[in-house]
């Protein structure tokens, strides 16, 4: 090259042609494909599992209701004879006949929904048993005071129902099942407001 000679000029196309290409990024490497499939699974096995314990989430308080549902029944059966109000006998009476429907009625829709009412878990039925109540109609009927008591007694346990079918109706999805709650609870409550007004008056 001569002194004076300028070094030759290059296009700007030219020089890309001749630069070394960057290799080509791929969208989606192997790895990011690991991290889908991973996420996909474990995506699927929340709601899987969702949905289990959606199901299972009214199982306990459907067999609780059913269960409270039996105990109530037989405490207010064998309560009968020891009642001296006449007033608080025709309201047992009657409370008698709406348990016994119930306790009839409530087969199917818990049918529907997994639950056998007369396979109920022995933890809920113990749970249920109402030895509590029991004890104290023994006190009171020993102690002269037994209207009174049981008047208050059956008052509180019909609530604990009435409370128990509302959430139940909330959690399920079971359309017969909130059906038969609707009207389970509808025609319970004047019976509960009888006792706690029989107990108010007497108490």
């Amino acid at each position: 090259m001569q002194p004076n000679q300028q070094p030759p000029i290059y296009s700007v196309d030219y020089l890309n042609q001749i630069a070394p290409k960057a290799p080509k990024k791929q969208l989606f490497t192997r790895m990011h494909l690991i991290v889908a499939g991973g996420l996909s699974v474990l995506i699927i096995g929340i709601i899987v599992i969702g949905l289990v314990a959606s199901g299972s989430s009214t199982s306990g308080p459907s067999q609780t209701l059913a269960a409270r549902l039996i105990t109530t029944e037989t405490i207010v059966g064998d309560s009968q004879a020891n009642l001296k109000s006449t007033e608080l006998r025709t309201l047992n009476s009657n409370l008698k006949i709406y348990l016994t429907n119930t306790n009839r009625d409530i087969v199917a829709p818990l049918t529907k929904t997994g639950v056998n009412a007369s396979k109920i878990d022995p933890k809920i039925l113990a749970k249920e048993s109402g030895t509590v109540i029991t004890d104290r109609l023994e006190d009171a009927r020993l102690n002269a005071v037994f209207d009174r008591t049981y008047a208050r007694e059956i008052a509180f346990q019909l609530e604990k129902i009435v409370v128990l079918m509302r959430q139940l109706y909330d959690s399920t999805n079971d359309a017969s099942l909130k059906s038969f709650l609707e009207g389970a609870y509808t025609n319970l409550e004047p019976t509960q407001q009888a006792f706690s007004a029989f107990n108010a008056a007497n108490g």
